[in-house]
């Protein structure tokens, strides 16, 4: 494998320095469209702002997948970069709007830093654990790694293992959006609700690329992405209903969620942006996204 560039200078082309500003405008657009967004959502409960966030989050990712009419192919180090960028917000998103709140529930209810700390580090390793069951149990594949567990996925068509690998991402992100909007904090459901969606539209785009690369048309790429995508209210009405049933539960739903997410982004997204040696892109990509997620939260706060 040829080394990679990873100097400043190819990281400063001017695709790279577009990006960083729209996504500036981004996040200044978010700013200024806070607070009418505060004014009409304020009014709906935690069930609906969970089921209407993950559904416009999920929503995202037939967003990203729109340039794939006006193109046919991205560049590998391009893929990376933009997988790297999804793995930056979801890191962040995890860390501020589930961990830092489970953690905050969690002393409150259990009154104890030690307790709050064995409540949010098992509701973590139990997500983690639930996100690596259905990766055996559920038939999919990867665009890099190919087709993974031990079901016989020559009898499912190809385009479904996508699916089903795409679902399996989706869902946890689904479910961190209906949890986070269960503890009564708007900003924090929102703010993780914008991180799903930002990272829905790189995820999206890549996806429906590498359906394309197989073989599959335009439409049937953009329309797979799309169904992809619905399986976040999916998990967005599981989350927020777990919550609204059971009030308790809220520091354990939080630390769950946030065990898949993370299990999603080391186990998937960065072993996957960093296998086609474009490692220090791809890195750029985790900072870029890190920073944008933590200057949304800063803004929402």
């Amino acid at each position: 494998m040829p080394p990679e560039d990873a100097s400043p200078r190819s990281l400063l082309r001017p695709g790279a320095v577009v990006a960083v500003l729209s996504l500036a405008l981004f996040v200044a657009g978010v700013a200024a469209l806070w607070p009418t967004m505060q004014l009409w959502l304020v009014g709906l409960s935690p069930l609906q702002l969970g089921i209407l966030a993950s559904f416009v989050a999920g929503m995202f990712t037939a967003v990203g997948a729109i340039p794939i009419f006006f193109m046919r192919r991205l560049s590998r180090e391009v893929e990376d970069s933009l997988m790297g960028f999804g793995a930056g917000v979801m890191l962040a998103a995890t860390a501020f709007e589930l961990v830092l709140p489970a953690a905050s529930a969690a002393e409150a209810d259990y009154g104890s830093a030690w307790m709050a700390a064995l409540v949010v580090g098992t509701g973590i390793g139990l997500g983690g654990l639930f996100l690596l069951a259905l990766h055996r149990l559920v038939p999919h594949e990867h665009f890099v790694t190919g087709p993974q567990s031990g079901a016989d996925p020559q009898k499912i068509r190809r385009v479904w293992l996508f699916v089903f690998a795409i679902a399996l991402h989706n869902l946890p992100e689904g479910l961190a959006v209906g949890v986070g909007f269960g503890g009564g904090e708007l900003s924090d459901g929102v703010a993780l609700a914008i991180g799903i969606g930002l990272q829905n539209i790189p995820e999206g785009l890549v996806v429906a690329v590498a359906l394309m690369s197989l073989g599959y048309s335009r439409w049937t790429a953009f329309g797979v992405t799309l169904l992809t995508g619905l399986v976040q209210p999916l998990g967005g009405l599981i989350g927020a209903g777990a919550i609204t049933l059971m009030e308790m539960l809220l520091p354990w739903g939080l630390a769950f969620a946030a065990g898949a997410m993370l299990f999603v982004i080391s186990h998937e997204i960065i072993p996957e942006s960093h296998r086609r040696g474009h490692e220090g892109k791809a890195t750029f990509g985790v900072l870029l996204g890190f920073v944008v997620m933590l200057s949304i939260d800063l803004i929402l706060d």
